[in-house]
């Protein structure tokens, strides 16, 4: 039982280093590839602290995507939506952050492009979606549509 809560304790530890490297200042150790987005609770108005990936950025419009993988119901997007996005931290930059949830055919071209730009590791990224959607996904233009419907992607830029 020991080694179990050693294991255990270990993996909490390595899940919450991508967040720790934020609180030290040395969020620019993940480079661009992951932002900590701080949201405002809906009904308890605490400061919660999620980490996403980013998979895909428009810097002339200086926006960062990230998918809503666990879909609508999770509750750092309900959040987010209810109006409490607070900051976005990505590598040394830290801003008041603004959203905006793209439509089906910009979402699908972003989705597209993250797989095209990480194509090597595609098929581990395939089986991972699969799972959190419950259905094959296999890239395909259909399923990409399908999937961006049941998994919103979001655009994240500071706030005017």
């Amino acid at each position: 039982m020991s080694n179990f809560r050693s294991v255990h304790r270990w993996l909490i530890g390595a899940l919450r280093a991508p967040a720790m490297l934020y609180d030290w200042n040395l969020g620019w150790l993940l480079g661009r590839r992951f932002l900590r987005l701080s949201h405002r609770g809906r009904r308890s108005g605490r400061v919660y602290r999620t980490m996403l990936e980013v998979i895909g950025e428009e810097r002339e419009r200086h926006e960062l995507f990230v998918m809503v993988g666990l879909g609508r119901s999770a509750q750092w997007y309900r959040n987010v939506v209810a109006g409490g996005a607070v900051e976005v931290a990505i590598g040394r930059e830290r801003f008041s952050a603004a959203y905006r949830e793209l439509e089906s055919v910009e979402a699908a071209a972003v989705l597209a492009n993250y797989e095209q730009r990480n194509r090597v590791v595609a098929p581990l990224v395939r089986v991972v979606l699969s799972r959190l959607v419950g259905w094959r996904y296999d890239g395909s233009a259909p399923a990409r549509q399908r999937l961006v419907r049941e998994r919103p992607i979001l655009a994240l830029r500071p706030a005017p």
